[in-house]
């Protein structure tokens, strides 16, 4: 949690000045202000931007009287994980009944789902907020959508959560290259088939015996996209720790030595997927060949996410790091790890599962993961029957949106990430997309919430909206970006306090940096619009 630990800095910070006050105090107070004056000058210089715009807002909304969500903020930060806490326990709580649980049972006192720009106070809430009309957004975001660094396609949707009104729209209907915005509904489509409390597993498997008398064991792969073959960061909490493959190392060679077995053949299973692992668009170090027995996405570097260089065959990858985990357990493996098939007569020896597919789409959404998308396509078409592979998961997702009702009609979904140039997808599907996770009868869809990234904070928005104050901190998004296309879709709170939902795209840009800064600017207007 980042930006908790940036609460802490700031206290520490107030700790010391006290000490210095006690260690002062037999100096002239005004020398001992003017030093102080100075450390705290430079301090702020010091400060990261996020954090000086963190505090800014929490100041701002405190002078406007915003006491409780200050105080939330304070207590357990603003950002967790990339999640907004507040936002996760309102999420979690629609009926006022249920959500987050504090000091010994008693409910959390109520908070503004956001905190407004410095200066705007967010005035209600949800429903009781007034909705912007159409010709009030209409002036705010025509004229921005007519900006020349846009593309020749330039389509908008903004939706009212509390009515389900599309509010605003810009031939919503027109189906664009999406790229990675792609990823909501592939989160929205796993979610449903599946179920936010689902757990994929990697297994290994005793089938029967080698020539030799060597025990023949299996890995085999359950298509868990955050499996890892990597020491645990020291500290990580067990409820947020992936599975690993040296932990089921761990427990199969404890079976295998119950079995007085010490020395196997290793074998490794990923039939769960069919077809080609290579995407269309060829290798690239923007996704590794999708298998369902991959480690650490087949990374041949330390990163957790973006690009990187890959492994050509994940699956082996991963057995050869499992046969090097057995022998740290004093099971020697003979020979080198081989693709085959388990037969359902073999015997299970050890298990892991992974971390929930709640907590696998935040993860996927905040920092777009290309190589969960994948998977996750994968595993709807596992659920529903549909081919596994690229087009088959791209189909099973399509599919189950059309199943929940959602406008799908003229688009295509070749994969599940958006890197398939020739996906279509509608700015409305994308706004209706989001409506329906924050439909209250929708719980289970809520981590497509959660897991959007906040503007200027966290994800693939860190980095943006520094010259966008409205937005920053108030804007939750799923951006998508290739090259001559730019699209952002995600939810905002109004100045009013008025939930909305957006999609903003646009195809056959030229200037990358500043269509990206032109949607920017759409999504704070949004934001800092009360528009009637």
């Amino acid at each position: 949690m980042p930006e908790t630990r940036s609460w802490q800095v700031r206290w520490v910070g107030w700790g010391r000045t006290c000490i210095r006050a006690t260690a002062g105090a037999g100096r002239g107070a005004a020398q001992f202000v003017a030093d102080e004056w100075f450390f705290a000058r430079q301090w702020w210089r010091r400060t990261p931007v996020q954090r000086k715009r963190t505090w800014q807002l929490t100041a701002g909304s405190a002078v406007a009287g915003l006491a409780v969500a200050a105080g939330a903020v304070a207590t357990a930060g603003p950002w967790d994980s990339g999640q907004r806490t507040a936002e996760r326990a309102r999420a979690a709580r629609w009926d006022g009944r249920g959500g987050e649980r504090h000091d010994g049972g008693s409910p959390a006192p109520g908070a503004a789902p956001v905190l407004a720009a410095l200066g705007a106070p967010v005035k209600g809430g949800g429903d009781s907020a007034p909705p912007p009309t159409r010709s009030g957004l209409a002036d705010a975001l025509a004229p921005l959508l007519k900006a020349p660094e846009l593309g020749p396609v330039r389509t908008a949707s903004v939706v009212d959560v509390a009515t389900g009104r599309e509010v605003f729209a810009s031939h919503p209907g027109r189906t664009a290259t999406p790229a990675s915005t792609i990823k909501l509904g592939t989160a929205v489509a796993a979610l449903s088939a599946l179920g936010p409390d689902h757990r994929f597993t990697t297994k290994a498997v005793q089938d029967g015996r080698t020539k030799d008398g060597a025990a023949r064991v299996v890995l085999v792969g359950g298509g868990d996209p955050t499996l890892t073959a990597r020491t645990p960061k020291p500290g990580t909490p067990a409820a947020q720790r992936p599975a690993a493959l040296g932990d089921l190392a761990a427990d199969t060679a404890r079976a295998l030595k119950k079995r007085g077995t010490k020395k196997v053949t290793l074998r490794y299973d990923d039939s769960l997927y069919k077809g080609s692992p290579q995407h269309p668009i060829g290798p690239n170090e923007n996704l590794a060949p999708v298998t369902a027995l991959t480690a650490d996405e087949a990374r041949l570097d330390t990163s957790s996410h973006g690009t990187a260089p890959r492994a050509s065959d994940p699956s082996a990858e991963a057995a050869r790091a499992f046969a090097d985990a057995l022998r740290a357990h004093g099971i020697a493996v003979t020979g080198a790890p081989r693709d085959a098939e388990a037969r359902r007569t073999a015997t299970r020896l050890a298990a892991a599962s992974s971390l929930p597919l709640s907590a696998i789409v935040e993860r996927m959404l905040t920092h777009s993961d290309n190589d969960i998308a994948e998977q996750l396509a994968r595993q709807t078409a596992v659920a529903t029957g549909a081919p596994t592979t690229f087009k088959g998961g791209g189909r099973a997702v399509q599919r189950t949106l059309e199943q929940l009702r959602l406008p799908v009609a003229r688009t295509v979904f070749h994969d599940g990430s958006g890197l398939d140039r020739d996906d279509r997808v509608s700015a409305g599907l994308l706004s209706h997309v989001l409506l329906l996770a924050a439909a209250p009868d929708h719980p289970e869809l809520r981590p497509v919430l959660t897991g959007l990234p906040v503007a200027g904070f966290t994800g693939t928005l860190e980095a943006r909206y520094a010259d966008e104050r409205a937005g920053a901190g108030a804007v939750r998004a799923k951006t998508g970006t290739l090259t001559g296309v730019n699209t952002l879709a995600g939810t905002v709170v109004d100045a009013d306090g008025r939930l909305l939902t957006f999609a903003f795209m646009t195809n056959g840009t030229s200037d990358p940096y500043g269509a990206q800064r032109s949607l920017d600017r759409l999504a704070s207007a949004v934001a800092n619009c009360g528009c009637r």
